[in-house]
C-alpha cells in the first residue's frame, strides 16, 4: 500500500465497534499496523472483535464504554492514551435508531436518539480533544446520507445526523489551529446487522465491482476512513463524504 494512505503507528479510538461499520473500521485500522481500542455498550460484545484482532497480530484493548456517559468517556480516552501511548485518530461510530413515523416518536424516543448520535458524538470530541492536539490527529464522525436530505419514518435520526454533519465543519474550524482535522461519513444503505433488522436488507449478492446498485458494504466504509485518517487527506478538514452508490434519480430523462 502507498504509504500516503497508511495508518500504520497510528493509535485509534472507534466507538460503537462490535459489528457493522465500527468493527470493519478497526480490523481495517489494525490490519494496516495502527493500535486500536475498541468500546460498545457491551463488554461482551466487543470482547470478540478485540480478540480477533489480537489474534491476526494485531493490538488492540476492548472497553465497555456508553457514550452519553460523560464520566466514562474521559475514563475511555484515558485508557487509550495509557494503553496505546496516545491517541491519533477517533472515529464517533456509536449510534443508535428506529423507524417511527414523525407523530409517534415520544419525547424519551427522540430524546433516547439524539443522545447516543449526537450528544455522544460531543461527548467523546470534548473528552479526546486534547490528546488529539497533541499530536495533530484526526477525527472522524458518522453521519448518514439521512441526515443530508432526510429520511421518511427516520426525522429523529436524521435530525440527529444533521447535527453531526454541521459539528464536524464548525469542529473543523476551531480545531485547525490545533493541527486536527475533522471530517465526516454519511453513508447511504450498508449491510449491517442493524440495517438488515430494520429493513429486511443484507449483502447477500452485493458485488463491490458492481458500480450500479444502492447497498454498500462495512468494508467500502473502513476505505474511506482509513483515507480520511492517512496523510493522504491532509488538505481535507470540515468535509463530509456520502459513499452511497448511484443516486437518486427523480425523474428518467427524456432523450
Amino acid at each position: 500500500m502507498l504509504s500516503q494512505f497508511s495508518v500504520a503507528d497510528q493509535a485509534a479510538l472507534v466507538t460503537g465497534a462490535s459489528s457493522g461499520i465500527g468493527r470493519a473500521i478497526a480490523e481495517r485500522f489494525a490490519q494496516d499496523g495502527a493500535d486500536v481500542l475498541v468500546c460498545s455498550r457491551e463488554q461482551e460484545n466487543v470482547d470478540p472483535v478485540a480478540a480477533g484482532i489480537r489474534e491476526a497480530g494485531g493490538t488492540c484493548v476492548a472497553v465497555e464504554c456508553d457514550v452519553r456517559d460523560r464520566e466514562a468517556v474521559a475514563a475511555m480516552v484515558e485508557t487509550a492514551e495509557a494503553e496505546l501511548g496516545g491517541l491519533d485518530c477517533l472515529v464517533n461510530n456509536a449510534g443508535a435508531s428506529f423507524m417511527a413515523g414523525f407523530e409517534d416518536i415520544s419525547p424519551n424516543g427522540w430524546e433516547a436518539i439524539l443522545d447516543v448520535n449526537l450528544t455522544g458524538t460531543l461527548n467523546c470530541c470534548q473528552a479526546a480533544g486534547d490528546a488529539l492536539a497533541d499530536g495533530g490527529g484526526t477525527v472522524i464522525n458518522m453521519a448518514s446520507v439521512a441526515g443530508m436530505q432526510g429520511a421518511p419514518y427516520m426525522s429523529h435520526y436524521g435530525a440527529a445526523k444533521a447535527g453531526i454533519i454541521n459539528l464536524t465543519r464548525t469542529l473543523a474550524y476551531e480545531w485547525a489551529g490545533d493541527g486536527v482535522r475533522v471530517n465526516c461519513i454519511a453513508p447511504g444503505y450498508v449491510a449491517t446487522p442493524g440495517v438488515e433488522e430494520q429493513m429486511g436488507v443484507s449483502a447477500d449478492g452485493v458485488d463491490r465491482d458492481e458500480v450500479q446498485r444502492r447497498l454498500g458494504e462495512p468494508a467500502e466504509i473502513a476505505d474511506v476512513a482509513q483515507f480520511l485518517a492517512s496523510r493522504a487527506a491532509s488538505y481535507l478538514t470540515g468535509e463530509t463524504v456520502a459513499p452511497q452508490g448511484v443516486p437518486d434519480i427523480v425523474e428518467e430523462p427524456t432523450v
